[in-house]
């Protein structure tokens, strides 16, 4: 009975740990870029786009076409960064739990 109550107070931690990781991702934020820099997308660990700069040298009408497959190069450039960061947290906080690889809690 004791290691359930064990487990239950470490649940229970963990929940908290957790919520508090969620609200700290909302503060870590990466940046995205493309084209050598002529395109940028900064947004949050949550995946939340909070800017994009484009160079206006990109600003001509006959390069939409560019310029919108570099917005789309530059934003998955960035949500693979905020995935790496959300896992990089996700993995302090459960490294001293002994959970399993892989195992889904987001």
């Amino acid at each position: 009975m004791a290691d359930f109550l064990g487990m239950m107070k470490q649940a229970a931690q963990l929940q908290s740990k957790m919520q508090a990781m969620q609200e700290e991702l909302g503060h870590v934020e990466v940046e995205g870029i493309s084209g050598g820099g002529l395109v940028s997308v900064r947004m949050s660990a949550k995946m939340d786009v909070k800017a994009v700069k484009i160079d206006p040298s990109l600003i001509k009408g006959d390069e939409r076409e560019i310029l919108e497959d570099l917005l789309v190069t530059a934003l998955n450039d960035a949500k693979r960064k905020a995935e790496a960061a959300m896992q990089e947290k996700m993995q302090a906080l459960t490294g001293g739990l002994g959970l399993p690889p892989g195992l889904g809690l987001g």
